[in-house]
């Protein structure tokens, strides 16, 4: 299990931001919506505390969502502050307001909740700050990707260490605060300028019904179907949004 929780979150977060590099900041937020951390994180909760949990905890990081949203909003609008401490730290308030606004939907069910989060992510997208995108190419230094592996990992250590005392819904709750995003967004923010983390954060939000698909269908297989089969319903809804996703973005730029 440790081994597990050593080598699964850092190759995932390590693949994502490489192809990030090649794609553009907008690519590397939109590849991170997936849950490429909080994936791992229930799934070794589901190992630990078994499907009921993990069903619980699914549904936590649901309401979760709304908070990561919120982080997107509140990181580009304190960004014009122009450090990225301020930004950063405008972002975090943004997703504990949004998180503990969103806690009373979270009695909903499934179908319900899921057009809420549809309908708060697209209004999140529409509050964005217009900025350019992709004018200039970040040079992260050597560092950056293992310490990024490095924070995703001490994350999914942490988050599965509390579970037990903090309980499920809480867990997915924390399981969604964007660690991955929140390190390209600061990178990123200071090493070009506000505009590429606002990139970055424009394209978690276009990811991120990716995110919601992915806990919805967990949630509604993990219990029925298993570990094995919840997780793999969960992903292939994630993966089939996200492509999804992608042709309708490039349908879009055909156009333009």
């Amino acid at each position: 299990m440790l081994a597990l929780k050593l080598v699964l979150p850092p190759t995932l977060i390590a693949g994502a931001s490489l192809a990030g590099r090649r794609w553009g900041p907008r690519f590397s937020g939109w590849i991170v919506a997936l849950p490429l951390v909080s994936g791992p994180v229930v799934f070794f909760l589901a190992l630990d505390q078994g499907t009921s949990f993990a069903a619980a905890t699914a549904h936590g990081s649901l309401t979760g969502a709304a908070g990561q949203a919120s982080f997107c909003l509140g990181y580009a609008w304190s960004e014009r502050a122009g450090r990225w401490p301020a930004a950063l730290a405008g972002g975090v308030a943004a997703f504990v307001l949004g998180a503990l606004a969103f806690q009373p939907a979270g009695r909903l069910p499934v179908a319900l909740l899921v057009v809420s989060l549809v309908i708060w992510i697209s209004l999140a997208l529409a509050l964005m700050p217009v900025v350019p995108v992709d004018r200039a190419e970040v040079s992260f230094g050597r560092w950056d990707i293992p310490w990024r592996m490095m924070t995703g990992t001490a994350v999914v250590l942490a988050i599965t260490q509390v579970a037990p005392t903090v309980g499920p819904r809480f867990s997915g709750v924390l399981a969604a605060f964007p660690v991955v995003t929140a390190v390209l967004a600061v990178f990123a923010h200071r090493l070009v300028g506000g505009f590429e983390a606002n990139a970055v954060l424009r394209g978690l939000l276009l990811g991120m019904f990716s995110f919601v698909a992915f806990y919805a269908v967990l949630e509604l297989a993990v219990e029925r179907a298993g570990i094995a089969g919840g997780f793999t319903a969960a992903s292939g809804a994630a993966v089939a949004t996200q492509v999804l996703g992608a042709a309708i973005l490039r349908r879009r730029a055909a156009r333009r």
